[in-house]
């Protein structure tokens, strides 16, 4: 598969080689086409990864990935093109975290609306799903590291665009049956919120390799 990934920190290059590792096509944007980080991460790749502008990722993914920071996604995404946006799975990893104060970060969007509502608002011919914001970069893609079965959370109004979403992760090591559906793209309210509780066990283990487990009676 051909996948656009928007943004070359660590979460993006982790994705992106990720996603070249089990062997899909990978397009890594930025502002611009010319970036140290991207250009340098291509080339790692042996020719399956390559460098361009988000409207160039956006443009080559049939699954377009928001790895940008949340407070700058949207203008990210504008420049990505609604055009190059338009009926492609777009899966929001971000979070809109807000340093401003220092350690904790607040969030910038919370409580009665999200990131991603806000990201489907804006592009509305997108199939947007929120997915992986809720561990961190290395985790996202080897999950088995753990050493227990943990969950993740899916959430969009599309259902195949879900499932498409749910094959890639199968991809990086996610059992079916530890992604858990959260319904329609209003429920990435509380993926996002987690991630301030995300931050606080961060802190009190010394350590992001870790994630949460759902155990029912």
């Amino acid at each position: 598969m051909r996948i656009g990934v928007l943004g070359t920190g660590v979460v993006g290059a982790t994705l992106a080689s990720k996603f070249v590792e089990v062997g899909d096509e990978v397009a890594m944007g930025s502002r611009d086409g010319s970036n140290d980080k991207a250009t340098g991460w291509a080339t790692t790749t042996g020719g399956r990864g390559r460098a361009g502008t988000f409207a160039d990722a956006a443009e080559f993914g049939e699954v377009v990935v928001n790895a940008t920071s949340g407070q700058a996604s949207l203008s990210a995404l504008e420049l990505a093109g609604a055009d190059n946006l338009a009926g492609k799975v777009l899966v929001d990893v971000a979070n809109a975290l807000d340093f401003s104060q220092g350690q904790p970060p607040s969030l910038t969007v919370a409580n009665t609306d999200s990131l991603a509502e806000r990201i489907q608002r804006a592009f509305p011919s997108a199939r947007v799903v929120k997915a992986l914001n809720t561990v961190n970069a290395n985790v996202m893609v080897n999950p088995g590291d753990l050493l227990a079965p943990t969950n993740l959370f899916v959430a969009g109004n599309d259902q195949k665009a879900k499932d498409t979403v749910a094959s890639l992760l199968g991809s990086f090591g996610w059992a079916a049956d530890r992604i858990v559906d959260l319904g329609d793209i209003s429920a990435a309210r509380g993926q996002e919120a987690y991630v301030l509780l995300w931050v606080r066990l961060m802190q009190a283990l010394g350590t992001a390799a870790f994630n949460v487990s759902i155990v029912k009676v």
